[in-house]
């Protein structure tokens, strides 16, 4: 969140922020990007400024040349958060990102746990449970559901388990699709104990070795994350404005796809990344628009 520095309120830096953050947005959540876009303008800006934030912060750390280096990085990070909540000039992504967490309340103690969670990276590869790994999934994931909630507006606090459930729901998705990216990084965020369970070993993983063993293991993690999309699709009707409803609904079909393409291909997640076609999606975003005008 680097740049020129200016002062909120200055238009021309807010234009700029917005438009950092946009392009952001556009570069690496093309699902998000994609769905955004039912938005309405000014909630639009909003939801481009956190994502801005929490991909500019993980990108900070992911560029690190070692763990120490990231660790110092995660350290500029919270300086910036800190910023970001206070008071005084900035640079434009900064100023979008301020205006963002003061015209929609979101707490600074989820932007906070983000970073513990990518702080988690640096320090742990493996999880022994699931209940380990629903924490992280949490820290990374779950609070931005939280954030989006806030930008979005709701109508009750009861929906904020939901959007947790959404987060981990996505989060789990994320981690079927990259076991081979992963593993290449030297994580396995599959549970250990449930990898003993089928038995699946991290060699099996890295020769890329789809059987029978394989495929059972993915259809339990399939099963688990469809789950929380589920769990997740309860809260959306308690989100303000049938537009901000209709991209949750979407993010959240969009996003499920990938597991329906993990499927598609017999549970080869080694030899190419499961993605869902434009076609696919235009599908399943024309389904969500008959879905939220039938309610």
């Amino acid at each position: 969140m680097g740049g020129d520095e200016a002062r909120d309120g200055d238009p021309d830096a807010v234009r700029a922020g917005d438009a950092i953050c946009r392009e952001t947005t556009r570069t690496y959540a093309r699902t998000f990007y994609f769905a955004s876009h039912l938005l309405p303008a000014s909630v639009r800006r909003h939801a481009y400024a956190v994502y801005g934030f929490c991909r500019w912060a993980d990108n900070l750390v992911d560029d690190a040349a070692n763990v120490a280096e990231a660790s110092q990085r995660l350290a500029q990070a919270r300086t910036i958060l800190d910023r970001a909540y206070g008071a005084g000039p900035g640079p434009p992504a900064l100023i979008a990102f301020r205006r963002t967490t003061q015209a929609r309340a979101i707490p600074k103690e989820l932007f906070s746990e983000l970073l513990d969670g990518m702080e988690m990276d640096l320090t742990t590869s493996r999880y022994a449970t699931f209940a380990d790994l629903d924490r992280y999934c949490y820290r990374v994931a779950g609070v931005v559901g939280l954030m989006m909630t806030h930008v979005f507006g709701y109508r009750d606090e009861r929906c904020f388990a939901q959007a947790i459930a959404l987060g981990r729901a996505m989060q789990l998705t994320n981690i079927l699709r990259d076991i081979r990216e992963d593993l290449e990084r030297g994580r396995v965020y599959v549970p250990q104990d449930e990898l003993a369970r089928f038995g699946v070993t991290e060699a099996q993983l890295r020769r890329g070795q789809v059987d029978d063993r394989f495929r059972a293991l993915m259809r339990f993690q399939i099963a688990r994350a469809r789950a929380a999309y589920a769990e997740a699709d309860t809260g959306i009707p308690e989100i303000k404005g049938r537009t901000c409803r209709l991209t949750v609904r979407a993010m959240a079909r969009l996003y499920a796809g990938i597991l329906d393409a993990i499927e598609a291909s017999d549970f080869d997640v080694f030899t190419r990344r499961a993605a869902v076609s434009t076609a696919g999606k235009l599908a399943r975003l024309v389904a969500c628009f008959r879905d939220e005008w039938s309610r």
